[in-house]
């Protein structure tokens, strides 16, 4: 039977293990610590963080979490993508390595200053 989908990060975030819960909540504490007014979303079952669009996603698998800062996140930083796979909206951070909270930090400042510059520019 296949699971409810989760209507919350909290939800989401419990239907895992123990060890992968944990880097699930380091990720949402350095989400919500580099764009302390962002909001929790659930997105395409995925857990989100939105400003005035969404910045970033992340979901958990078996063998890596996978973040996804879409293209131009992606774009800005695939040089520090060295050591993990990657494709143009996605990065995958294996579950048996440090996350890179720093690169993650990084990437969502990025975001919501794109973000931003997009309202902007709307509203010009």
């Amino acid at each position: 039977m296949e699971q409810p989908k989760p209507e919350n990060i909290d939800q989401y975030i419990a239907t895992f293990p123990v060890e992968t819960k944990k880097l699930l909540q380091q990720i949402r504490e350095t989400i919500h610590k580099a764009v302390p007014d962002v909001k929790e979303v659930i997105s395409y079952g995925m857990p989100a963080f939105k400003q005035n669009n969404v910045l970033v996603y992340f979901a958990a698998y078996s063998k890596h979490i996978g973040f996804y800062p879409t293209g131009s996140g992606i774009e800005a930083f695939k040089a520090e993508f060295t050591d993990y796979k990657w494709s143009k909206g996605a990065v995958q951070f294996p579950l048996n390595k440090p996350l890179p909270l720093d690169l993650i930090t990084r990437i969502t400042k990025f975001k919501a200053e794109r973000d931003l510059e997009k309202v902007i520019r709307k509203k010009k």
